[in-house]
């Protein structure tokens, strides 16, 4: 009995193994695949998912062929756990800053080539043998002088990963970086010792003693369970930008919505069946009863708990903000909002009033633009009603509100906390010639506007909030990723990331930025609050222009465009067409029209031109930056020689 239940569990811990290992696999093809460590572990989880969806499917079918095939099934997987683990290893000492000179690279090639060659053995019985249905505990394929063999070479091989390993753990620096590599090697051993299946080599051991090779079995299960998702754990944090609260948030996520709901309704319904095959029941309608309810159920709880654990596990002492952004998330007022609440203002004030017709138009950059109308009102042109709405709110002041022009009342809409005039916008309700309104009347729809000034004016703090957040993205998106870059590699990483791929000018937005600092190149708010001021570059000028940032910005953007000025005295050819640009637009300030006709092109091909000028412009930006930082970068890596960099 106490045999059975452990062979009860062993199946269903390597079922719960095989899914959370697929599950992983599938969270690591969600993260940036270009990085060579997650790249890496991917191979390790499919090899994984191999080795236990074999193991799974073996302990519950009969002894026979198909029994024969999930067995050699499992080989395909552990075959090729030792090329994938130097592979792993090898990706993760060259983050820390200690790329292979070709060695290394070509001794994983060996080792993959070694697996393959291994692995064309299989079908023919060289690998491992023939089955052995009948000793005890389980049936298994017998072992060849060619096993003996490959368990050296997968021991050898191991055990190389894992002196990459602990080179990779020596490199790093900072407590979180070898909190994490540490969890790397940790969790690296559970998919490497518990994969091997011991059982060929001691059967008769295991035979003796059935019961403690259960239990080390199951032991040996729930740590592979574990280590394994601390494994996942600590390459989820590579490849990607994201905040480590984002990291943890989205693994934990996945990991309960994923693994732990399948494995617990694998578990319940597989008991459920076991139970009614005891007490005579072929089939129990119990079981999907209780896997539709199981799922339902666990959904409905993690959703619950969801907010709880993610408040107190990983918001930290940022829980107020994130609280903030996530309420505001949830209580955003878009323009279909806005639109739907004003229709309903007007539907309100229409039946208060009995008029047939009303509108909302607020201000734009344009002036009055009308942004929800009901019934079939005759609205007037936009700029008569922005000189009514100027004229009486200068007659008025702020205490004007309700007042007739022609066939309408019309009522100005006043912000309460903006600043200067206020002013949003104006709404109109249709009227008839002679017709009057009550006391009572006037009220409600004075009300009401104050309603609908209020929905306009929450737009409008949304609309600068939205603005701002605009102009930080590419910034934070770019110090994030700065940020990830150094959770390994050091300060070196600083310089890397600017000249990677996935650091592109426009994913930095640095030729926006570039196209308005040189619009406002005399002066105005995007020279002065440009994030450009932030450059390494713009800082080490300060000096030269007496602490004047604008001063020193202004000197880079002038030194970056004289790098897209070819060579010799200036002249108006088309080798000259970027550097003219830029000189006569920004430089001299001329406009669109004169600097075309002057080049000789027409205007849509002048903005064109200007675009390809502006990246150039942004690319001698980067270039000098780039530089700025090798420089600073280099004494201090010499200032500070890393004890374990000697030649491997």
């Amino acid at each position: 009995m106490f045999i059975s239940i452990l062979q009860t569990i062993n199946e269903l811990l390597a079922a719960g193994i095989s899914i959370t290992a697929f599950s992983l696999l599938l969270y690591a093809l969600t993260l940036n695949l270009k990085d060579r460590v997650v790249r890496s572990f991917a191979f390790i989880l499919a090899c994984v998912v191999i080795v236990f969806t074999g193991d799974a499917l073996s302990s519950i079918t009969v002894p026979g062929p198909e029994l024969e095939f999930w067995l050699r099934l499992q080989w395909v997987g552990i075959v090729f756990l030792p090329p994938t683990y130097l592979h792993f290893s090898d990706a993760l000492l060259a983050t820390t800053g200690r790329p292979s000179r070709g060695r290394r690279r070509l001794a994983v090639r060996l080792m993959y080539l070694f697996s393959v060659a291994f692995l064309a053995t299989l079908p023919f019985s060289l690998l491992v043998g023939p089955l052995v249905e009948s000793r005890q505990p389980a049936p298994y394929l017998a072992r060849t002088p060619l096993t003996w063999i490959f368990t050296v070479y997968y021991a050898l091989v191991i055990l190389w990963a894992g002196v990459n390993l602990l080179r990779a753990y020596q490199r790093t620096v900072s407590s979180a970086s070898r909190r994490r590599m540490a969890y790397l090697m940790i969790g690296g051993l559970a998919p490497a010792l518990g994969s091997y299946p011991y059982l060929l080599l001691g059967p008769g051991l295991a035979a003796n003693h059935p019961a403690w090779f259960w239990l080390a079995a199951m032991i040996s299960n729930l740590m592979v369970s574990a280590l394994l998702v601390l494994m996942a754990y600590g390459v989820a944090f590579f490849g990607v930008p994201w905040p480590d609260r984002v990291v943890k948030r989205r693994l934990f996520k996945w990991l309960m919505r994923g693994p732990v709901t399948a494995s617990t309704v694998l578990a319940i319904t597989t008991l459920a069946r076991r139970a009614g095959e005891r007490f005579g029941l072929e089939y129990n309608a119990a079981v999907p009863v209780l896997m539709v309810a199981s799922i339902l159920v666990l959904q409905y709880a993690i959703t619950l708990a969801a907010p709880h654990w993610e408040r107190w596990l990983f918001h930290g002492g940022d829980r107020q903000d994130i609280d903030l952004l996530q309420r505001m998330e949830e209580r955003l007022l878009t323009s279909s909002d806005l639109r739907q609440f004003l229709e309903s203002v007007l539907a309100a004030i229409c039946d208060q009033l009995q008029s047939p017709a009303a509108f909302v138009t607020g201000v734009g950059d344009d002036g009055l633009e009308t942004l929800i109308s009901i019934g079939s009102p005759d609205i007037p042109e936009q700029s008569d009603l922005s000189d009514v709405l100027l004229e009486q709110v200068h007659r008025n002041g702020f205490g004007g509100r309700l007042f007739t022009w022609g066939e309408y009342w019309l009522v100005p809409l006043f912000a309460a906390r903006a600043e200067g005039s206020g002013l949003l916008g104006l709404l109109g309700v249709s009227r008839q010639p002679e017709q009057s309104l009550e006391p009572d009347q006037i009220e409600s729809l004075l009300l009401l506007s104050q309603r609908a000034a209020m929905a306009l004016e929450d737009r409008l703090l949304q609309r600068r909030v939205f603005a701002s957040l605009e102009v930080l993205t590419p910034e934070v998106e770019l110090i994030q990723t700065l940020r990830a870059a150094t959770r390994y590699g050091g300060r070196g990483a600083l310089v890397d990331v600017l000249t990677q791929p996935g650091v592109s000018i426009e994913q930095s937005n640095l030729s926006r930025w570039v196209k308005d600092a040189l619009t406002h190149y005399w002066g105005g708010p995007k020279l002065t609050d440009s994030p450009l001021m932030r450059l390494k570059i713009v800082q080490r000028a300060l000096q030269e222009h007496e602490g004047n940032p604008t001063n020193a910005l202004r000197s880079i953007l002038r030194t970056a465009v004289e790098h897209v000025r070819p060579e010799g005295e200036r002249r108006f050819t088309g080798e000259w067409i970027l550097y003219n640009i830029l000189e006569m637009k920004f430089m001299e300030g001329r406009k669109v029209r004169e600097v075309a006709m002057r080049l000789a092109m027409s205007e849509a091909d002048l903005y064109r031109k200007q675009r390809v000028a502006i990246e150039a412009v942004a690319n001698a930006m980067l270039e000098m930056e780039k530089q700025a930082l090798e420089e600073e970068t280099l004494p201090a890596n010499a200032e500070q020689p890393n004890p374990s960099s000697e030649a491997r």
